[in-house]
């Protein structure tokens, strides 16, 4: 059996890692299919439906059990305390669910109109996960801000990938001066607490930026702050392959440095370095949560978790209104599928590891 083959078996014998796997595979057909499997547009404002606690699907009432799943509507009162509005449950009134039925509109990755949702309350609402401060629901706009926190794991992921390949695998292959700047300069980066750098960076992003440029600004920031870890990796396999046999013979027979690395040295690795990558995308999602959380992140009318979450920093609104938290739930499995499938890649890497 070749090593893929290996890492393979391995790999399959792990369950959390192959939970992991389905769960991020349900994660990103969400993130990229957002609009048609959230029931209503995320940015709607709804005066009428403020602060709407969640929903559940019913499919029994007095009269019994019922096949088609539904839900009751709700009334709106005031709370003669705190003047707050209340909802009650209105048992007259009931929305069945429609599953592929016309909602708000919308454009599928912003080329494509339609109308067509996943499902929908028919002429009702239905709140999976109540509403915001103004009447918007949470549980759309958790859909779609699964698209951007998401998409910036990847990509930062995939900048701070290329950087410390690059930076690790110059220092270590090629030594001497090269390598003592660069070690000194990884170590510098690395000693600087990482929360305060992304805020001083961020911080320096004009407020009136639009959505997109301080969308990839957050990114290049959480990428430029991630690659050292990559590149003392790199640079130390690099250090321990340089004199082995097979490398000495591609140079003696005239092959490249770029093709002695990209052809001969990387694929040495490549398992762990693919374990690395998977290890570091919650690094990614957890940095611009918390940027975001902060308000000096992506800002709205920008949806991501971390704006989500920042709903949440009122201690008296966390209180009144506690689903205001549900986005943290997207983050921690998330994250933890990850690590789940990230631990299982390293341990199938691992040589010495029983088949």
């Amino acid at each position: 059996m070749s090593q893929r083959q290996l890492i393979g078996l391995r790999f399959k014998r792990n369950k959390l890692a192959l939970v992991g796997i389905v769960v991020l595979c349900i994660i990103y057909f969400t993130a990229i299919f957002c609009e048609f499997l959230a029931p209503y547009d995320p940015n709607k404002v709804d005066g009428k439906r403020i602060n709407v606690p969640p929903q559940f699907i019913r499919l029994a009432d007095e009269d019994g059990f019922h096949f088609r799943p539904f839900v009751y509507g709700l009334k709106e009162g005031y709370d003669e305390v705190t003047y707050k509005p209340t909802y009650v449950v209105d048992k007259d009134t009931k929305y069945y669910l429609q599953f592929f039925s016309h909602g708000d509109e919308y454009k599928l990755w912003g080329l494509f109109s339609s109308d067509i949702h996943l499902f929908t309350a028919g002429e009702g609402q239905w709140y999976i996960a109540g509403t915001d401060r103004l009447g918007r629901d949470l549980f759309s706009r958790m859909i779609h801000g699964t698209r951007i926190s998401c998409s910036i794991g990847l990509i930062g992921v995939l900048l701070s990938f290329v950087l410390g390949l690059l930076i690790g695998g110059g220092s270590g292959y090629f030594g001497g001066v090269v390598d003592n700047v660069i070690t000194r300069i990884i170590d510098f980066v690395i000693s600087i607490p990482t929360l305060p750098l992304w805020m001083a960076l961020s911080a320096a992003v004009p407020p009136d930026w639009p959505v997109t440029k301080v969308y990839f600004s957050i990114t290049l920031i959480l990428s430029l702050t991630s690659w050292p870890n990559l590149a003392r990796v790199v640079r130390s396999k690099f250090l321990s392959l340089k004199n082995e046999d097979f490398v000495r013979a591609a140079r003696v027979v005239g092959a490249s440095d770029m093709r002695v690395i990209f052809r001969h040295m990387l694929p040495m690795f490549s398992s762990h370095l693919i374990a690395s990558l998977s290890l570091s995308i919650p690094g990614m999602i957890l940095g611009e949560t918390s940027l975001s959380f902060l308000g000096i992140g992506l800002r709205p009318p920008a949806i991501s978790w971390g704006v989500l979450l920042s709903e949440a920093q009122n201690i008296r609104n966390v209180a009144l209104y506690p689903w205001t938290l549900l986005p943290g739930i997207f983050i921690v499995v998330t994250v933890m599928a990850f690590n789940f499938v990230g631990d299982g890649l390293r341990d199938a890497a691992d040589p010495y590891s029983s088949i």
